[in-house]
C-alpha cells in the first residue's frame, strides 16, 4: 500500500469515526434508531483501523493527521448536550456555588440555604432528579428544598477533591451565564487535545514512536468522555501525564519534587492517579538497567561484578542515583501538594470534605462486597472484598518490583487495568486513565478494557444480552483473554526476532579463537576501532516485547541493548 493510498484510508476511517460520534451524541440523527452500543462498535472498529494505517505514514503526515483527526471527533463530540452522563451538571453548580463565596462541600445541591443560587437552566419541573416533598418531610433535619433539577443525587454533598473544584470555578468564570453545557464540554475536549499535544512532544522528547499519541487522540473513550460528557477524570489524566513524564526522565531532585507535586494534584483532581504510584516508585536500584552509565560501583552479585555487562542510559540521559532516597521524595511531594489543597476547605467545613465519597462506595456495593463482577462469580461479601484486596496489592508490589524506572507507563499500565478487571465499574470514563498510559506505552491490546467498559454500563443487544450477573464479567473478562492472548503473540514474535539473529557476543567469541592475538603495538588501535565501533549502532531492531532497540556491530560489548 502507497503512502498517499494510507494516508487517504486513514482520512476515511476518520471521518467514519467522527460521523459514528456524532451518531451516538445525536440520536435524532439516526433514523434507523441503531442501538447506541452497535454505533460504539462501529466507532472502535474505525478507531482501529485508523491507528492501524497509521502505522507505515510518514512522521509529519501522522503527526498532522493525529491533531487533526483529534480535533474532528472532538467537534462532533462537543455539538450535542451529554447523551451518556450528567455529571457535568453537578460541574456547573459547584462552580456557581464558589462563585458566590459558598464552600463547595458545605452544602447539598437542594438545600434551602442554596435557593437564590438556583437557575432554570439547572432547576427547572421536568428535571431528572426530583426531591420530593414527602422526602423532605420524612428528613426536616436535612432543611431541603422539594424541585426537580438536572444534577444528579441532588441531595448528597459532592464527591470531587479541591482541585476538581478549583477547575469548575475557573470553568465558571470563562462563562458566568451559566445557562448551557458547551462551555465545559469544549474547555475538556481543549484539554484532551492539548493532552495529544503533550504526548506527541513527550514521545518525541523519550525517542519513541510519535503515532501512538493516536491511541489517545482518536480514541472513542476519549471523544465522548472529554468532548460530550466532559469529565474531570480528562484534567486528572492531564496533570498525570505530565507527572509520569517528569519522573521517568528525572536526574535532578528539582524534577523529582516537581513530579511529585503534580502527581499529588492530579490525585486531588480525580483520585485514579494513585493507581500510577507504584509505577513511577519502581525499585531502579534493583534494575540493571538503572544503574547504567553510573560512576559508582556496582554491589557485590551484579551483572557487571561477575563479569557480564549492564546496559548503559540512553544517549543524553543522565544516570540515575539514589533511586530508595527518590521513594521519599516523590511522596513527601505528592502528600504536601494533596493536603495543601484541602487544608482551605478542612479549616471552612471541617469533616464535610469527604463529600459522598463513603456513601459512593456504599451505594455501588462495594462495602458489602456485592459489586465485584468477575471476582463474585466465585465469592462475594466481605471475602470478595479480601480477595480484591489481595489481588490489587499483588500486583502493586510486582509493579513495584519490576517497572523499569525509566518506563513507569508500562508498570501503570498493569495497576491500572488489573484495579478495572477487580472493580469492574459501570462508568466507562474510569478508563480515561488506561487509555494516556497505552498511548505511552504502545500496547493497543490494552485499550480492550476501555471499550469493555461501554458494555458494562449499556450492555443492550436485544435478545443477546447475557444475563445481568455476567455483564460485569464479560465486559471486563474478555479484555483479560485480550490482552493474555497479546502477551503471547508479542512473546513469539520477540523469541523469532532473536532467534533470527546470530548472538553476537557468539561471533565475537568464535572470530577471536581463530584470529592471531594482537600485538602490544596494534592494542592500542584496536582498542580505539572497537569503541568507536559500538558508539555508533549500525543496525536497527524493533523488539515487540520492549519497543525499538539498538543493537552495535560484532564486537565485545555488542550485546548490550538501549531503549530509546
Amino acid at each position: 500500500m502507497n503512502a498517499k493510498f494510507r494516508v487517504a484510508a486513514t482520512g476515511l476511517s476518520l471521518a467514519a469515526l467522527a460521523g459514528l460520534v456524532l451518531l451516538i451524541v445525536r440520536p435524532s440523527l439516526n433514523p434507523a434508531r441503531v442501538q447506541p452500543l452497535s454505533l460504539l462498535i462501529g466507532a472502535w472498529i474505525a478507531f482501529l483501523v485508523a491507528a492501524w494505517l497509521l502505522r507505515k505514514v510518514p512522521r509529519r503526515t501522522a503527526v498532522a493527521l493525529i491533531l487533526l483527526g483529534g480535533i474532528a471527533v472532538q467537534a462532533a463530540a462537543v455539538s450535542a448536550p451529554p447523551q451518556m452522563s450528567t455529571d457535568l451538571y453537578r460541574y456547573i453548580w459547584d462552580g456557581r456555588v464558589q462563585a458566590a463565596g459558598v464552600d463547595p462541600y458545605q452544602y447539598v445541591p437542594a438545600a434551602t440555604q442554596l435557593d437564590g443560587l438556583r437557575n432554570e437552566f439547572l432547576f427547572y419541573p421536568r428535571g431528572e432528579y426530583c426531591v420530593k416533598a414527602s422526602y423532605v418531610t420524612r428528613h426536616p433535619a436535612a432543611d431541603l428544598t422539594p424541585g426537580c433539577t438536572r444534577i444528579n443525587r441532588p441531595a448528597v454533598p459532592t464527591i470531587y477533591p479541591p482541585v476538581a473544584e478549583a477547575y469548575f470555578l475557573g470553568v465558571y468564570y470563562l462563562h458566568p451565564a451559566d445557562d448551557s453545557s458547551t462551555p465545559i464540554q469544549a474547555t475538556t475536549a481543549l484539554a484532551a487535545v492539548l493532552i495529544t499535544v503533550l504526548l506527541l512532544f513527550g514521545l518525541g522528547r523519550l525517542g519513541r514512536d510519535v503515532r501512538t499519541a493516536a491511541l489517545w487522540s482518536w480514541c472513542p473513550t476519549v471523544a465522548l468522555e472529554a468532548g460530550n460528557n466532559a469529565h474531570v477524570d480528562v484534567i486528572a489524566v492531564g496533570i498525570a501525564a505530565v507527572a509520569i513524564l517528569l519522573l521517568a526522565t528525572a536526574r535532578t531532585t528539582r524534577r523529582t519534587v516537581l513530579g511529585g507535586v503534580l502527581l499529588g494534584l492530579a490525585i486531588a483532581t480525580k483520585l485514579t492517579p494513585v493507581l500510577t504510584v507504584p509505577a513511577v516508585l519502581a525499585r531502579g536500584d534493583d534494575c540493571a538497567f538503572s544503574r547504567g552509565g553510573s560512576t559508582l560501583p556496582d554491589p557485590p552479585g551484579s551483572a557487571s561484578s561477575r563479569g557480564g555487562s549492564t546496559p548503559p542510559d540512553p544517549p543524553g540521559r543522565l544516570p540515575r542515583q539514589g533511586m530508595r532516597r527518590r521513594w521519599v521524595t516523590v511522596l513527601a511531594a505528592a502528600g504536601s501538594a494533596f493536603i495543601a489543597v484541602y487544608v482551605p476547605h478542612v479549616v471552612r467545613v471541617g469533616g464535610k470534605v469527604i463529600g459522598f465519597l463513603p456513601g459512593y462506595l456504599q451505594q455501588e456495593g462495594y462495602t458489602r462486597g456485592t459489586r465485584f463482577g468477575i471476582i463474585g462469580l466465585v465469592v462475594t461479601g466481605p471475602l470478595a472484598i479480601a480477595v480484591a484486596v489481595l489481588i490489587l496489592a499483588a500486583v502493586a508490589f510486582a509493579v513495584l518490583q519490576f517497572t523499569d524506572p525509566d518506563r513507569p507507563w508500562s508498570g501503570a499500565v498493569v495497576m491500572t487495568a488489573a484495579a478495572l478487571a477487580v472493580a469492574t465499574p459501570h462508568y466507562q470514563w474510569y478508563s480515561l486513565l488506561l487509555v494516556m498510559l497505552v498511548a505511552l506505552d504502545g500496547r493497543p491490546e490494552w485499550l480492550a478494557f476501555a471499550a469493555g467498559g461501554y458494555y458494562a454500563a449499556d450492555p443492550g443487544l436485544g435478545r443477546y444480552t447475557p444475563p445481568s450477573r455476567l455483564v460485569d464479567a464479560i465486559a471486563y473478562g474478555v479484555p483479560l483473554v485480550i490482552v493474555g492472548v497479546g502477551w503471547l503473540i508479542r512473546s513469539e514474535l520477540a523469541r523469532r526476532a532473536a532467534a533470527a539473529e546470530p548472538p553476537p557476543a557468539a561471533a565475537v567469541a568464535t572470530s577471536a579463537t581463530t584470529a592471531p592475538a594482537a600485538t602490544t603495538a596494534e592494542a592500542p588501535t584496536t582498542a580505539t576501532a572497537i569503541a568507536t565501533a559500538t558508539a555508533t549502532p549500525d543496525l536497527t531492531m524493533l523488539n515487540p516485547a520492549v519497543g525499538p532497540v539498538l543493537i552495535g556491530p560484532d564486537v565485545p560489548g555488542a550485546d548490550r541493548q538501549v531503549r530509546v
